[in-house]
């Protein structure tokens, strides 16, 4: 999703909890990778790969300058002649010590084994971040979760959306107050006609 959909996506949010949760914890996240120059390990679910999430962090990674936002996506499955980048398998949770930080995506409850190795990785000192639907076991591993319930207004993708935009912001914004519509209008203006991220 381009910034230009995402500051649309905001605009329909306002007014909800999403677009400040999503940055309250994109910042946890930035907070957790950027000091120890990376180390972001993503995972999801057997039966959820977040490989969108994982495209949309490379590109914030690269148009903000924060390298160490790019992740590396475990894979419950990885078939030989897979390339590099999608080689990885659950394995590398094996590795994780402190510095490293694990990021699970469980739209549903992850399997016994998953919740094993992300268990192992905490105690061996990573930080463990979660978006899930609200799962308790989790929510126990994670330092910091981003729970998006199954009745909520928004879905999981969606929030992926706003968290990995978030992510890549240098700053956080000022906080929204009681503006009026034309300077939110404004602002979406200057979204909409602002020159492209280099590269594109």
């Amino acid at each position: 999703m381009d910034a230009v959909r995402v500051a649309l996506l905001r605009e329909v949010l306002a007014g909800t909890e999403w677009p400040a949760a999503a940055r309250g914890f994109a910042g946890s996240l930035r907070s957790s990778v950027v000091p120890h120059g990376g180390g972001l390990l993503l995972v999801g679910t057997a039966g959820y790969e977040p490989w969108h999430l994982t495209a949309h962090l490379v590109d914030e990674a690269t148009w903000s300058g924060q390298p160490e936002l790019a992740p590396t996506l475990v894979r419950h499955q990885v078939r030989p002649g897979d390339p590099a980048h999608l080689a990885v398998g659950l394995g590398r949770l094996e590795a994780a010590r402190r510095g490293t930080t694990l990021l699970m995506v469980a739209p549903e409850r992850p399997d016994a084994g998953l919740l094993e190795r992300v268990h192992d990785a905490r105690r061996a000192g990573a930080t463990v971040l979660s978006l899930d639907a609200g799962d308790p076991e989790v929510h126990g591993l994670a330092h910091e979760s981003l729970t998006v319930a199954t009745d909520a207004e928004v879905d999981l993708d969606t929030v992926q959306h706003l968290v990995s935009a978030a992510a890549g912001e240098n700053s956080l914004p000022s906080p929204r107050g009681r503006r009026r519509l034309r300077d939110r209008l404004s602002r979406l203006a200057d979204h909409l006609t602002s020159p492209p991220p280099p590269g594109w």
